[in-house]
């Protein structure tokens, strides 16, 4: 039976000390939602003996289907601390008040869904990283990780399957700790390589001497941290029990002998962890698998267990009751509940550092000194991060979180989305909120008012917002930042109706699908078609599922899945390109230049933006780059969309009303590096040099009309004079099997233009990790074809990781290259004439 109630939870939110909002993040198949449903169980959500099996987290039927998590969950819940334990907590807590909110949600481990993470990293404070202790840590633990820190959020470490380790592997004490050491060390270089000891969220990295790791097993819902064993040890030795603490890890050995501590090995002395901690573990196991009654029975009294057992559960043998006896002896929820209280952060520690981080204007307006105190009388401020489809058909809750403020049913609100400029009024609406809820995993309950430092959802906000947005009451409040993703959509499908009649559905499907997910993209091509751009193969045939059984509800015929391309260039332009207006008044001399390397990537990863003031823009250009200094300050505009990986730099020297015509020549510059020259395709890592304009003297004679084509046919030309090429986007693939699948591996990669360039046996395991990169356009049915060439034994992950040159000159029809195919078939699905780009038609004679 759940053992409180929303107004209990409301009681609870004005005490913005005692709240955790924290997120459950891993590899794919670590254990996320397994583990969740300790603490549900302890919350008395769920049952306990069915925690581990419900995946209560896991609310959509395809979800426990596939037994994946394929959208984040969040789930509310009320604990009560024990007084012995209130001392541990460190940061502020509110007096008199043993009870503590924990907001928790439960987020998706595969690659494709990386944006479901993204987004439940942004309201929540601190995180719960999982690690499988057989697997280690894995590509996806990094990225995670990585993304967590960027966004400021504090990690506590959990290893889980420690079942897995003592009944499969059966490792030896030893070795298990080296297991254990080895994960921490990882995860802790992980994390100083993006966060530092000074950095604004001071240390970070987890240590298990102070209880930030915790060990257990999900499935079978038992867990401990030091801390847990130190109690019970402590009473029993009259030490300290910080002191035992840090005793117990580490290189500590004890002489049962001579009761001596040392810090080396000998022969009579043992390490600590071992003695005090893995070896009760390893004897229940032994004498409940090997049945050996006596001895169960002895340590069953020992352990102080037998008491808090039903006579039915004393009965059982073997796997059943070793589950029965290790939940009742260390309950995970107990030790999950104690990381997260101890160890994470409350909205008022959190909201100190991460404010300033998260807001886009300055940094002493109300809005962010409110955020920064996390103040409920200030203005109210809250990003939205996602929409969450409800049980009403075609209707969403915003899902987010108060930064400061307090929202209610019913007030009015400032609805910004993400291109709300301060002072304008596009993208803003205002509109009273028309109720606040609780959002309870696949329940949600009415709340009248949440105050700072919750996570909760609207209702009737989602006509106003696309995906994400800030709502506030103040007029002076500037956005909450956009998200940054980790992965890009970059494998699309062309969708239509099997009736042509549907076809008012299937758009009104595409908008409720865009919606409810943080990453896809749904466009209309020019030609007609309807397009849906997603991170990769799973990802969209989720999607399209979606689409099909509940957004459109109608027969949709898809066609096979496309990736989309980029266009670049691999020279300087052979000759200065000139363009001249229609009326023949107006010149534009221009050349185009490949980008150095790694200038597209700092421009996709925010190192270099068009917000950044240009001088110091311009010196890092200069320095990382060796870009002329005066040429990098004078950066006219990113592109496509305005924050692009492609420039546009004005090298020209004293040209009269150059300024005048600045915004056309943008104009014609974003339209060019939409649709390139060969197949329409955006383009990346392009430098426009413009060195020379003519203009007329008469103003009206070089209006928006006669520059934007003329800029955009001298850019085109400047493309085609400077051997263009085509990019591809390429995914790193992480391929965990065991030594005789090795050379299968090899063989499915060659076939299909992938290399692999790492190999590396996991320590402790007879797995290989084989690390690879494959292009995207050959990666459709890879995951089916790697298996029956390896008899089922590889288990492949692909994370979208660069774009590559194609080799092979597109523009040559004789050679019939590659990308020459590409590019025709790319011309013939748009609908645009097929034969090849002719330079006549956008260069000009003098």
């Amino acid at each position: 039976m759940v053992n409180f109630t929303v107004d209990e939870i409301r009681g609870i939110m004005d005490k913005r000390n005692n709240i955790r909002n924290m997120s459950v993040i891993a590899h794919v198949d670590h254990g996320k939602s397994t583990l969740t449903d300790s603490l549900l169980a302890k919350a008395g959500i769920i049952a306990g003996s069915k925690a581990g099996e419900t995946r209560a987290t896991d609310t959509r039927k395809d979800e426990q289907e596939r037994c994946i998590t394929i959208k984040s969950t969040a789930i509310s819940m009320y604990f009560e601390m024990e007084e012995k334990d209130l001392a541990f907590v460190k940061q502020e807590r509110e007096k008199d008040c043993a009870g503590f909110l924990i907001n928790l949600i439960d987020s998706p481990g595969h690659v494709d869904f990386s944006s479901e993470v993204t987004a439940a990293l942004r309201v929540t404070d601190g995180a719960l990283v999982v690690v499988d202790c057989v697997s280690g840590v894995c590509v996806q633990t990094e990225t995670v990780l990585r993304q967590a820190i960027a966004e400021r959020i504090r990690p506590v470490l959990f290893m889980n399957k420690m079942d897995r380790a003592l009944l499969e592997l059966q490792l030896e004490q030893e070795d298990l700790y080296q297991t254990f050491q080895r994960i921490v060390e990882n995860v802790n270089v992980i994390i100083a390589t993006y966060a530092d000891d000074d950095g604004p969220m001071g240390v970070v990295r987890v240590d298990p001497a102070n209880a930030s790791v915790g060990f257990g097993s999900g499935l079978h819902g038992w867990a401990f941290t030091l801390k847990q064993f130190a109690e019970m040890y402590a009473s029993k030795f009259g030490v300290d029990v910080d002191k035992l603490m840090s005793k117990l890890w580490g290189e500590n050995f004890f002489s049962p002998k001579t009761k001596k501590w040392t810090k080396s090995k000998n022969e009579d002395n043992k390490r600590s962890f071992c003695m005090y901690i893995l070896d009760p573990i390893y004897k229940v196991f032994d004498a409940i698998m090997n049945f050996k009654k006596d001895e169960t029975d002895k340590l069953l009294d020992k352990l102080e267990v037998k008491s808090k057992m039903k006579y039915e559960e004393l009965q059982q043998e073997g796997k059943p009751l070793m589950k029965t006896v290790m939940r009742t002896w260390l309950p995970a929820g107990e030790a999950m509940f104690m990381m997260i209280v101890v160890h994470l952060p409350s909205p008022v520690t959190a909201q100190r550092y991460r404010a300033e981080m998260l807001y886009e204007g300055p940094k002493d307006d109300s809005a962010c000194v409110a955020m920064k105190a996390c103040d409920p009388n200030g203005p109210l401020m809250m990003y939205i991060s996602k929409m969450v489809p409800t049980t009403d058909k075609g209707r969403f809750y915003a899902f987010g979180r108060v930064f400061s403020g307090k929202i209610a049913t019913g007030m009015k609100a400032r609805i910004m989305g993400p291109n709300y400029i301060p002072g304008k009024k596009d993208d803003l609406y205002e509109k009273s909120i028309q109720r606040t809820i609780l959002m309870m995993g696949r329940y949600i309950e009415a709340i009248e008012d949440v105050p700072c430092g919750n996570i909760c959802g609207l209702v009737g906000v989602d006509q106003f917002l696309v995906k994400t947005g800030t709502i506030t009451t103040s007029k002076e409040a500037h956005n909450l930042k956009v998200m940054k993703f980790s992965v890009s959509p970059v494998v699309r499908v062309a969708v239509e109706p099997k009736n042509p009649s549907d076809l008012p559905k299937l758009v009104e499907g595409l908008k409720r699908l865009a919606k409810s997910d943080p990453m896809v993209q749904c466009t209309i091509e020019s030609s007609g078609e309807h397009i849906i751009a997603g991170a990769g193969e799973l990802h969209l045939e989720i999607c399209l599922k979606d689409l099909e059984e509940d957004h459109a509800q109608i027969p949709i015929k898809k066609s096979d899945p496309v990736v989309s391309y980029r266009e670049t260039v691999a020279e300087e332009s052979s000759q200065m390109c000139l363009s001249k207006s229609p009326n023949k008044h107006n010149r534009l001399f221009m050349r185009a230049v490949p980008m150095p390397d790694g200038l597209a990537e700092d421009i996709d990863n925010g190192e270099v933006n068009p917000r950044d003031d240009f001088k110091t823009r311009g010196r890092y250009l200069a320095d990382k780059y060796e870009y002329d200094i005066t040429e990098a300050r004078k950066i006219w505009c990113f592109g496509p969309e305005t924050n692009g990986p492609n420039i546009m730099v004005d090298c020209s020297k004293g040209v009269q009303y150059l300024n005048e015509i600045k915004d056309s020549v943008v104009a014609g510059f974003q339209w060019a590096t939409k649709e390139g020259v060969l197949c329409d395709e955006n383009c990346r890592g392009i430098r426009f040099n413009i060195y020379d304009v003519t203009l007329h003297t008469d103003a009206i004679h070089r209006g928006g009309g006669q520059i934007i084509p003329t800029a955009r046919r001298c850019l085109y030309a400047c493309v085609l004079t400077a051997e263009p090429r085509l990019m591809e986007p390429v995914y790193l693939v992480e391929i965990q099997c065991p030594e005789n699948a090795v050379g299968g591996i090899y063989g499915v990669l060659n076939r299909r233009r992938g290399h692999v360039f790492e190999e590396s046996q996991v320590v402790g395991t007879p797995m290989f990790q084989v690390k690879a990169y494959l292009p995207v356009n050959e990666s459709f049915g890879f995951t089916a074809d790697l298996r029956s060439n390896t008899g089922g034994q590889a288990f492949p992950q692909c994370v979208f990781d660069h774009w590559q040159v194609m080799p092979g000159d597109p523009m040559a029809a004789e050679a019939n290259s590659k990308p020459y195919q590409i590019c025709q078939e790319t011309k013939k699905r748009k609908g645009l004439k097929e034969a090849l780009p002719d330079l006549g038609s956008y260069l000009d004679k003098m």
